[in-house]
């Protein structure tokens, strides 16, 4: 899945399938090659790590966030909730985003 996104790191994003449906979070890392995403307290699993003094790591089960595939999570936008995201040029020639619902800019 190469190419670019519509889905971007801080973004609120809602989880539509799997374990976690219905969590809202933010987006804390973007894999575009790979089509997969991180999201804030989404999908956590235990890492088992081992302690390494030098670098300060105390070893242990860890939990962290595991990775989501893009379609799995959809685009929440502030006046009408998740939703799929359309694209438009400005009238400076930017692209934007824009809520696929209401037409609002979903871009900061």
């Amino acid at each position: 899945m190469e190419g670019t996104l519509s889905i971007r790191k801080n973004d609120e994003v809602q989880v539509l399938a799997g374990r976690d449906k219905g969590k809202v979070g933010r987006v804390l890392l973007v894999e575009p090659s790979k089509g997969r995403l991180y999201v804030e307290h989404v999908n956590i699993v235990k890492r088992h790590t081992r302690p390494n003094p030098n670098k300060q790591i105390r070893g242990g089960i860890l939990e962290k966030e595991g990775p989501i595939h893009v379609s799995n999570v959809a685009l929440v936008c502030g006046d009408c909730g998740p939703t799929r995201v359309r694209h438009a040029r400005k009238a400076e020639g930017k692209k934007v985003r824009l809520c696929a619902k209401c037409g609002k800019v979903l871009d900061k």
